[in-house]
């Protein structure tokens, strides 16, 4: 079930909005001070390509002192926005019966779009 709801997913928005990610990743990592969210970046749309059947799950050290200030600052700079994006995503979707798997798979995401350091989605 979850080959055949990533496979709507990518067909209907999920590969473009895993691009963007993707792209804006790379040009994160143009910079040297940019690298570190432009690895996330790429996670973060490698893991939006394929969200059925994964969770969130948090790595062993997701609340070091590092990570924290990393997810600090990637949240004033654009996670918020990501996540804003996927809620009003998952309410667009949430309209139709049809759409309701997706909704979920969108506020799934919304954790990995606030704080990226140190959690994976697998």
């Amino acid at each position: 079930m979850s080959f055949i709801g990533n496979l709507i997913w990518l067909i209907f928005g999920g590969f473009f909005a895993g691009l963007g990610y993707i792209l804006a990743g790379f040009v994160l990592c143009l910079t040297i001070v940019g690298i570190p969210f432009g690895v996330q970046a790429v996670k973060l749309g490698l893991a939006t390509m394929t969200p059925f059947g994964k969770r969130v799950v948090e790595g062993p050290h997701a609340n070091s002192t590092m990570r924290l200030v990393f997810n600090v600052i990637w949240l004033l700079c654009a996670g918020w926005e990501i996540a804003l994006c996927h809620v009003a995503g998952a309410a667009a979707l949430a309209v139709t019966i049809i759409g309701i798997p997706f909704a979920i798979q969108h506020l799934k995401l919304i954790p990995l779009a606030l704080f990226p350091f140190g959690r994976d989605l697998r």
